[in-house]
């Protein structure tokens, strides 16, 4: 590697440790407050993700028009001056959905309303349960310290590809890396509240956050693109972001369900 190659990838390094950095804080500051700034925060993100998901299956822009209005009913019903993330709102997702596949013939941007709608909502209702600031950052954090330790554990250790014809920097130690983090993350918390069950099946949704990353590489090569979008620099689009926080909220929100059915 010549010194310009290690420069180069020194300042992008920085430029994701930034902007990395900068998407924490602004997620921290929302989980923090809570209500109205939770709720807005999560529909700016969904609707850039479904503009995100419409790009990338080529929709037409009165498509993916008709894929962001639809998406907002239901998001706008989840706010907390409404209904907010109720059974109605559960609802009112799938009608969207339906809908969307209806009026543009087009199933994949039908799937996108619950790929990106279902997360929506399970993160709203986690951050609405008594409790809820911790337990959202038990489920958020699982995700980035996942993240975290994937990408540098990847980048240091190296080693056999994990799914070489789907992500080709994505590596066995990284994924191993990942879990081992996530898991420790999870029996930090138990002293401070997590239950003992929960922190049990932190590693088991790391491999969902893993596997969901992987899935979206897969939507991104069968797209023919390198990223979702442009949005944040050094990470690629919101979807690319936040790849594996959308299938660990529906499941998250569902074992805390679950354990308080149980309690």
């Amino acid at each position: 590697m010549t010194p310009d190659d290690r420069a180069r990838r020194k300042a992008n390094l920085n430029q994701r440790l930034a902007v990395g950095f900068s998407l924490l804080t602004v997620a921290f500051c929302a989980l923090w407050w809570g209500g109205l700034a939770f709720w807005l925060v999560v529909v700016i993100g969904a609707l850039i993700m479904m503009s995100e998901w419409s790009a990338m299956f080529a929709a037409t822009p009165r498509d993916k028009r008709i894929g962001q209005f639809a998406l907002s009913i239901p998001l706008a019903i989840m706010a907390p001056i409404a209904s907010g993330p109720s059974f109605f709102a559960l609802g009112l997702v799938v009608g969207a959905a339906f809908f969307v596949g209806a009026a543009s013939g087009r199933r994949e941007l039908a799937g996108g309303i619950l790929y990106i709608g279902l997360p929506a909502l399970s993160l709203l209702l986690l951050r609405s349960l008594p409790g809820g600031l911790f337990i959202s950052l038990w489920a958020m954090g699982l995700v980035w310290a996942c993240d975290t330790a994937a990408f540098f554990v990847g980048r240091s250790v190296g080693g056999p590809r994990f799914a070489p014809a789907i992500s080709p920097n994505k590596t066995w130690s990284g994924f191993v890396g990942g879990v081992v983090a996530a898991a420790v993350m999870g029996g930090v918390m138990v002293p401070y509240g997590l239950p003992l069950w929960l922190a049990v099946a932190t590693p088991v949704l790391a491999i969902v956050s893993a596997l969901g990353d992987l899935y979206e590489s897969w939507l991104k090569r069968r797209a023919g693109i390198k990223d979702s979008g442009t949005l944040l620099p050094g990470h690629g689009g919101m979807l690319d972001r936040l790849d594996g926080i959308v299938p660990v909220a529906p499941i998250a929100a569902l074992f805390v369900l679950a354990l308080g059915a149980l309690q």
